[in-house]
C-alpha cells in the first residue's frame, strides 16, 4: 500500500520535536489538526505510533522503526535536494542533442570544444540523425532544425546565417556532358539525391524569374547525409545541391565547379530550440556558445 508521504512528514516531525504544538507551528497547522493527521495514519496503518500523555509523546516500538526508516528517507531525500541546487547553480550533467550530421561536424563540436577545458562537468551527448525528433518524448535537452521547421510552441535559438545553396559537378562530370546554362538543361545531367526521413526525395528548390522552382532530381545515386552526397559528387557520379560551406574547400582547389549559381537560393538559418525556459545552467552555457 502506498503512504500520504505528507502524513509521514508530519510524523517524523512530532517524532522529533516530541511535541504536538511545536511540530504544528513548523507545519502551519493548527496541532488539533496534526493530532487528526497521525491518528489517521496510525488508522491506515492499523499500528499506535505514539504513547501519548497530557504532558510528553512517546514513539511506541512500531513509532521507532518507522521513524528510523522515515529519518533514512528524509535525510536522502535533502541530499538529493541538495546535489539538484549544485545542478541548477553550477554548469554540470548531460546535455543530449539531437541534429543533422553536418551540424554536429560543422557547427556544434567546433563551437563548444572548449567545454572540455572549460567547463569539464558538462557532458555533450550528440546524436547525429537527419530525421524530425520528438525531443520531449525521446529524451532529448534540445535539437538544431532549419527555422521554418522547429515547433512553433518551441523555444528557438538562431545559430546560424542562412544557408547558401549551390549547385556543383565534378570536372569530369561536365566534361562528358557539357557545362550547364540554365534550369531545363537539368534533365540531360545524371543527379545525386538526398532521400528524407519519410522516404520522399528532397526537392530541390531553385530562383527563376523571381519564382521559386522545385526539382526533384532523378538520381540513381540516393544518400541520406550531405557529406556521402559529397563524396559521390566528386566522384563524377551527378550533380549535387548542397550547402556551400559544405563543398567550400573543394570549390576553391577545384575538385567541384558550381554552376547555375544565380539560381541557388537561401535556406532559412539553423536554431537550436528547447521545450521551456527554465533550462539547466549547462544548458544555458550551451546556448550562450552557439546563438549568433
Amino acid at each position: 500500500m502506498r503512504e500520504n508521504y505528507n502524513d509521514l512528514y508530519a510524523f517524523w516531525l512530532v517524532a522529533q520535536e516530541k511535541n504536538f504544538t511545536r511540530a504544528a507551528q513548523e507545519l502551519g497547522i493548527s496541532p488539533s489538526a496534526l493530532s487528526k493527521t497521525i491518528r489517521l495514519l496510525e488508522k491506515r496503518l492499523g499500528l499506535q505510533l505514539f504513547n501519548r500523555t497530557t504532558r510528553t509523546v512517546a514513539l511506541t516500538q512500531a513509532g521507532e522503526q518507522l521513524f528510523i526508516t522515515a529519518q533514512k528517507s528524509f535525510d536522502n531525500l535533502n541530499n538529493g535536494l541538495d546535489r539538484l541546487a549544485h545542478y541548477r547553480e553550477m554548469p554540470t550533467g548531460k546535455i543530449k542533442v539531437t541534429a543533422g550530421l553536418q551540424i554536429v561536424q560543422d557547427i556544434l563540436i567546433p563551437r563548444l570544444a572548449h567545454f572540455k577545458e572549460q567547463y569539464p562537468e558538462i557532458v555533450l551527448e550528440f546524436h547525429a540523425e537527419n530525421q524530425f525528433v520528438d525531443i520531449i518524448s525521446q529524451g532529448f535537452d534540445a535539437g538544431v532544425r532549419l527555422g521554418d521547421d522547429v515547433n512553433e510552441m518551441m523555444i528557438a535559438v538562431k545559430i546560424s546565417q542562412p544557408i547558401k545553396m549551390c549547385m556543383v559537378g565534378s570536372p569530369t562530370l561536365f566534361e562528358h556532358y557539357g557545362f550547364i546554362k540554365s534550369i531545363n538543361e537539368l534533365s540531360r545531367f545524371p543527379s545525386i539525391g538526398y532521400v528524407m526521413s519519410t522516404g520522399k526525395l528532397y526537392e530541390w528548390e531553385l530562383v527563376e524569374k523571381g519564382q521559386t522552382v522545385k526539382i526533384t532530381p532523378s538520381a540513381q545515386f540516393v544518400c541520406n547525409d550531405d557529406n556521402a552526397i559529397k563524396t559521390a559528387c566528386l566522384k563524377g557520379l551527378g550533380l549535387a545541391y548542397l550547402p556551400q560551406s559544405l563543398v567550400q574547400s573543394e570549390l576553391a582547389t577545384g575538385e567541384l565547379i558550381s554552376v547555375l549559381q544565380p539560381f541557388c537560393l537561401s535556406l532559412p538559418a539553423l536554431y537550436l530550440y528547447y521545450p521551456h525556459r527554465n533550462i539547466s545552467p549547462a544548458l544555458r552555457v550551451v546556448i550562450d556558445n552557439l546563438k549568433v
